[in-house]
């Protein structure tokens, strides 16, 4: 037989036992990757006082410049509530006078709260005519429930 005749049929059972071997299975489509939804905005944890700060003088942003507990007849009181957390609520405050066992309620203010973050708010009291001395409390409330108190005294 002939080299190149020998060399032909070599060549040929090699590609036919190729063809007939083990064929390896197609590789696996990739997985799908999940879809990107934007993330749920953040509940409001609701509000809740983290301050209450008593004193003589107001300045900006509501804040109590001068913070004192006593006070005197010519005074006006302030009160600085400061509040975090974000959502509606009401804030109140209630001013009242203690004498001899006996109390007098000086004024009762609130205000309704819609806030998506640190604030604060003030109330404030004051008499033209002068307080009489004694102890006076400020009660802070943030929807009806007791967030605060400060007894205060007018010499």
């Amino acid at each position: 037989m002939d080299n190149r005749i020998l060399c032909a049929i070599l060549v040929s059972t090699s590609l036919v036992i190729a063809a007939c071997g083990k064929k390896e299975a197609p590789a696996p489509a990739p997985a799908p990757v999940p879809a990107v939804e934007p993330a749920p905005a953040p509940v409001p944890a609701g509000v809740s006082v983290s301050s209450v700060t008593t004193g003589s003088a107001i300045g900006e942003g509501n804040k109590v410049t001068t913070a004192t507990t006593n006070f005197m007849p010519a005074d006006t009181m302030y009160v600085s509530v400061e509040t975090i957390g974000g959502g509606t609520a009401t804030l109140a405050a209630k001013w009242t006078y203690h004498k001899d066992g006996n109390v007098a309620v000086v004024k009762e203010d609130s205000m309704k709260l819609e806030t998506y973050g640190p604030a604060t708010n003030q109330f404030h009291v004051s008499k033209p005519d002068g307080w009489p001395a004694g102890d006076y409390q400020v009660e802070i409330t943030l929807d009806g429930q007791p967030a605060g108190t400060k007894t205060l005294t007018v010499k």
